[in-house]
């Protein structure tokens, strides 16, 4: 199983605030300077968190997944103290024999609570009295052939986001503004993909092999991906995108998969079925003007995503219907001279099912979070515990984890203030969010819940960052329903947390 936190939030941080450039702008003419061969990137984050928090039972290791979901819910009520501690290391060899035109990435990660355990195996753990853990896992490794210019080819265990972009040449804040901001597809993968930047347009073509299950038979799972994006102007483009998955794996996936427990860990809905074949289908548009600030004050970005397709359960004969849609609009203002000074606004809506698949119809969404853990992230909303946010390594926890939200579905906003106090050097930033479950839960209400939180950011060096973050989710009357609160008997006490991180990104 493939144990981590991996939102990924500073794994492509790593690569993407170096966005890597590639030494060749054109095929034909010689490198202006040397090439390096080899390149190293580092991320160390450390964080001391105190909130109110914790799993239901003894954990080491890491917590991911949806407040009071699975089966080792977290709960809130009890102060909870832990530090946390994260490296990703990501090593890249251009070898000057093939001028530039091969690239080998490879990136791990190695993190852990402090004091966790020693003399371990496995992912996330390994900092207790004496250590000795054996401790890291594989993010990527991957191959990147340029056999033009603007083509590349993508070969191994690679980055699979929904953008069109290069992941692996652009910064974090362009893959979680643009497209479908990793809330569908927002983690890593095996396969292959080709993608063409051109001068005013670009496209990928990609195919991932997400479960090989047993080799003689057709019950893997499989994704299939095309995104298009043209520059309408030079601020405003636009694309349209079309995901496959053929998902014939039929819950031989372990804890993956439509029924898998997974997917109600990350807050997707779990298909009450033992054996089953999919086929699922996501159509898109999106589009932005100015998203990251660029090239005025005013910005604007969006998504629409229509999910379906059909689900055969073998077992009782009988076909579910998918149907789903989900809809983005971010709007923001950039009032000062610095990026941090800005004000931005998101607002969610997804359709949701109030009985399940009972009627052979879904009308929630279906995302990767069904067949990763998680597999989609959407982490650029501004808040903290309403929404997910990527200052994490081993607990990743938030009332919506998925914006199925366990497949009733979801209508919410965000709001977000940012000032530069120093420009450069200390910001602060204070956010709000709020949102509505689309269908009622057995024995609750609509109201998820509401957020304030704060932030403020200090920078001692370049590329050094020490940050305070602060956040209280006041819960709403969805949470009155034992469905969604871990079977409690009343409504669980509203959450909140605290912390302190300490990062740096060495290169």
């Amino acid at each position: 199983m493939r144990t981590f936190v991996h939102f990924l939030f500073y794994s492509f941080l790593c690569a993407g605030i170096f966005a890597q450039k590639s030494p060749f702008d054109n095929s034909n003419q010689v490198p202006k300077d040397p090439i390096d061969e080899f390149q190293y990137i580092g991320y160390f984050y450390n964080s001391a968190v105190v909130n109110n928090i914790y799993p239901s039972q003894p954990l080491r290791g890491q917590l991911v997944g949806r407040l009071f979901s699975g089966n080792n819910p977290t709960l809130t009520g009890k102060t909870s103290m832990i530090f946390e501690q994260r490296l990703i290391p990501f090593f890249i060899y251009t070898p000057k024999l093939l001028n530039g035109k091969a690239i080998l990435r490879a990136s791990f990660e190695i993190d852990w609570v402090w004091g966790d355990a020693n003399y371990s195996t496995g992912g996330n753990i390994g900092s207790a009295f004496n250590a000795d853990a054996v401790n890291i896992q594989t993010q990527n490794i991957e191959l990147e052939l340029i056999p033009a210019k603007g083509w590349a080819v993508n070969l191994g265990l690679q980055r699979v986001f929904d953008t069109p972009y290069n992941p692996y040449r652009v910064g974090v804040n362009t893959l979680t503004n643009t497209g479908y901001r990793l809330a569908f597809w927002g983690s890593d993968g095996v396969g292959i993909s080709v993608r063409h930047d051109m001068d005013y347009a670009r496209y990928k073509l990609g195919y991932y092999q997400l479960f090989e299950n047993a080799d003689e038979q057709s019950d893997d799972v499989v994704l299939w991906e095309a995104m298009y994006e043209k520059d309408i102007t030079p601020t405003w483009r636009h694309g349209v995108s079309f995901h496959y998955v053929a998902d014939g794996g039929g819950g031989n996936s372990g804890t993956y998969g439509l029924n898998g427990a997974f997917s109600g860990l990350n807050g997707q809905f779990i298909f009450p079925i033992a054996n089953y074949e999919a086929n699922l289908f996501w159509a898109g548009t999106f589009g932005g003007y100015n998203p990251e600030f660029t090239l005025g004050r005013k910005m604007a970005s969006g998504f629409l995503m229509y999910n379906f397709g059909s689900v055969d359960d073998n077992n009782a004969n009988r076909s579910i219907d998918v149907s789903g849609l989900a809809a983005n609009l971010r709007l923001g203002y950039k009032y000062g001279q610095t990026v941090d000074d800005n004000v931005t606004a998101d607002l969610l809506y997804v359709t949701g099912d109030k009985n399940g698949i009972t009627d052979k119809k879904f009308k929630g969404i279906i995302t990767g979070n069904s067949y990763g853990y998680p597999g989609a992230i959407f982490i650029s909303s501004g808040t903290y515990l309403l929404f997910p946010h990527g200052n994490v390594v081993n607990r990743y926890i938030a009332a919506v984890t998925d914006l199925s939200n366990i497949g009733y579905g979801l209508a919410g906003a965000t709001l977000n203030l940012s000032k530069g106090l120093v420009p450069n050097k200390l910001n602060a930033k204070i956010g709000f969010g709020h949102a509505y479950s689309a269908e009622k839960p057995v024995g609750g209400g609509r109201l998820i819940g509401t957020e304030i939180n704060a932030r403020l950011s200090y920078i001692p060096h370049v590329f050094m960052n020490i940050e305070l973050h602060a956040a209280y989710l006041r819960l709403g009357s969805f949470y009155e329903s034992a469905v969604v609160n871990g079977n409690q008997t009343k409504k669980p006490k509203s959450p909140w947390t605290t912390f302190i991180t300490y990062k740096w990104l060495m290169f």
